[in-house]
């Protein structure tokens, strides 16, 4: 279902899940299926931006990570529609592949980020297949580099690539790597990765559910995030409201 022209997932958690076991488990081609974990502020982000636009509309799946989007898509007749936040997708996804063979590489944060998090997965949920780490530079990669790094990801068997970074630029970044990759899915989930590192704490569960994960956040790292978030409340509930009750993209 479309919410301010990005196509968003509408079938619900337990059916992101199991269409990316069930392809990691499969006989299939590894085909680099690009998933985003999409909030309002990426959906703002690409409202702005035609040619990002393009990027979150050409991936396989959008997952609707804020209770504003999956409300939205409800009300537009999306009954299956619920939110799935990126690092509940990732927690999800990384205890239920725990034991089988699904291996993982983690790409993102700052220097240290993702081995911390590859430890955490061992800890906490028993998965010991994560195959890679890497902290990406906070610069524009060469195209050199980003072979370099593509081929060690692929080389690893990696089933799932995660890419921890910002909107937009972990679309941008999983967009730059895909010609040089071979896996099945590249999966984008925010701050999935400080979140279960230990760096980040996450909102409660209740939070979440009542649709105030942003403020929970912007209270937590208020000189990061409040001037994203004085632009993105209310233009997100000006274009949903003009979508809902124009009809469009129904």
């Amino acid at each position: 279902m479309k919410v301010l022209g990005i196509p968003l997932y509408d079938k619900g958690m337990d059916a992101a899940l199991k269409e990316v076991m069930d392809t990691c488990t499969g006989t299939g081609k590894k085909k680099n299926r690009c998933i985003s974990a999409t909030g309002a502020h990426g959906l703002i982000t690409a409202k702005k931006d035609p040619e990002f636009a393009k990027v979150l509309q050409g991936f396989h799946m959008n997952l609707p990570d804020g209770r504003p989007g999956a409300t939205v898509g409800k009300l537009k007749g999306a009954k299956g529609m619920s939110q799935i936040t990126g690092p509940d997708f990732f927690g999800k996804l990384i205890a239920s592949s725990a034991g089988k063979p699904i291996k993982h590489y983690f790409c993102g944060g700052k220097e240290g980020v993702a081995e911390e998090l590859k430890q955490h997965c061992d800890k906490d949920f028993g998965n010991r297949n994560v195959v890679g780490c890497y902290s990406p530079p906070f610069r524009k990669m060469e195209e050199d580099e980003l072979a370099s790094l593509g081929k060690e990801i692929s080389d690893s068997g990696c089933d799932v690539l995660w890419i921890g970074l910002s909107t937009p630029k972990q679309e941008l970044f999983a967009l730059s790597l895909l010609p040089h990759l071979e896996v099945h899915f590249i999966v984008c989930v925010g701050a999935a990765f400080d979140f279960y590192s230990g760096n980040l704490q996450k909102a409660p569960g209740w939070i979440t559910r009542a649709g105030l994960e942003w403020l929970y956040r912007l209270l937590k790292e208020p000189k990061r995030l409040w001037k994203r978030y004085f632009e993105i409340v209310p233009k997100f509930l000006w274009y949903a409201s003009i979508e809902l009750l124009s009809g469009k993209d129904r």
